[in-house]
């Protein structure tokens, strides 16, 4: 239990993993010849940043020096704008991805929040783009005259934790990605639901190889041709369930097994064709597995409203990528503090409380726990009489 002798910032802090974050930078030497902005302090102000929602280096430099005496206790003295943007763009932003993964590995232990009619281990592949001015931003090639950052995510959707991320240039083809994935780490039998954009049937076979199944749903121009029914259509929604074949000789070299085609139809009268190598579970289920996709747009457009990672404050492309991965961790951090108190209200609702109180010195588990009117309380009660100025 956390007293009231330190920020809710710092309790925040606490729950990282120190230690390891320092042997990060060690291997890196990011901290060699550094005398007063070391990485963690780095780290301290970016997730200041990220849970009051700062924008630009001005803001921050500002509240270092309105607020010296709170930011003393954090070890951080007043710190020039220039000292920060530095740091960003010179310090490797893969000491940031490392601290993200250690996190992941503790949150995986996570409690599944979602029930569904079968067992298998279920992931949602998609991503998502950051539109970047081309003229700042000249690495984030996109088109001719559009920069973009692509964010890659598998996102399991049993504990709504992002698995793996991946950040690219806007180039980059979702396919590209996933065909670098190491299959091997995930439990056998997983599923993985996607978008037609996904549609790379050596991909898909890669999958299958491996032991896991896949939910894709079919491109238009794809080509096949039904083999026999492979149960008749129930459920609601079920139009048809066909065994089928790839009809190509190319889609056939690369995908040579049968697959399932699932055809359904939703209550807005939308027509879905699913391809998928699962055979054992009904069509509603394979339906039903399809509309879980969702969960990674909600994911997306989640962190691109509430997490700082449409403007950034630095240009340079590990600026960016150590924004984003510090916005990601103090994801992680949510998710973790959610689970451990049993917290009933949403993320967007604890981060509310977090930026309205982050540099009080209130208990945190107090904090999260007040109704609005208690978190009025607790201030009135710490800022006590006001002085009039009349």
């Amino acid at each position: 239990m956390y007293t009231y002798s330190t920020t809710v910032l710092h309790q925040l802090l606490s729950l990282l993993p120190e230690q390891q974050f320092q042997t990060f930078v060690g291997q890196h030497e990011a901290d060699k010849y550094v005398k007063r902005f070391t990485c963690f302090n780095q780290l301290t102000t970016l997730l200041y940043a990220q849970i009051t929602g700062k924008e630009c280096l001005r803001e921050i430099e500002s509240d270092l020096r309105i607020l010296d005496s709170t930011w003393g206790e954090l070890g951080i003295k007043s710190v020039a704008r220039s000292t920060l943007a530095y740091a960003n763009e010179h310090r490797p932003a893969a000491i940031f991805e490392s601290l993200f993964y250690v996190l992941f590995k503790q949150c995986q232990s996570l409690s599944q929040e979602q029930s569904f009619s079968f067992k298998n281990p279920l992931h949602a592949i998609d991503a998502t783009s950051v539109s970047l001015c081309l003229s700042l931003f000249d690495w984030a090639k996109f088109r001719t005259q559009k920069g973009a950052l692509r964010i890659h995510t598998d996102l399991n959707i049993r504990n709504q934790i992002p698995d793996i991320l991946d950040l690219t240039d806007g180039k980059t083809h979702e396919v590209t990605v996933v065909q670098d994935m190491d299959f091997s780490r995930y439990t056998k039998g997983t599923v993985f639901v996607m978008d037609r954009g996904y549609n790379d049937y050596a991909l898909l076979q890669r999958m299958k190889a491996a032991g896991h199944h896949f939910v894709v749903r079919r491109k238009k121009n794809a080509q096949t041709f039904a083999l026999r029914v492979h149960r008749l259509a129930k459920g609601k929604g079920v139009l048809r369930d066909e065994r089928v074949a790839f009809a190509l000789p190319t889609a056939q070299h690369n995908y040579p097994q049968d697959l399932r085609q699932v055809t359904f139809v939703d209550d807005e009268g939308e027509i879905y064709e699913y391809l998928t190598d699962e055979f054992r579970l009904s069509a509603a289920n394979i339906a039903e597995i399809y509309k879980r996709r969702w969960d990674i747009e909600t994911f997306f457009r989640w962190v691109k409203q509430n997490l700082k990672i449409k403007t950034f404050l630095g240009t340079s492309k590990n600026a960016v990528l150590t924004q984003i991965w510090v916005a990601m961790i103090y994801f992680l951090l949510l998710k973790w503090i959610a689970h451990c108190i049993h917290f009933t209200k949403s993320l967007t609702e604890m981060a509310r409380k977090l930026a309205a109180t982050c540099m009080h010195h209130f208990q945190l588990l107090e904090v999260l726990c007040c109704t609005e009117k208690g978190l009025q309380k607790l201030h009135r009660a710490r800022e006590g009489p006001q002085m009039s100025i009349f």
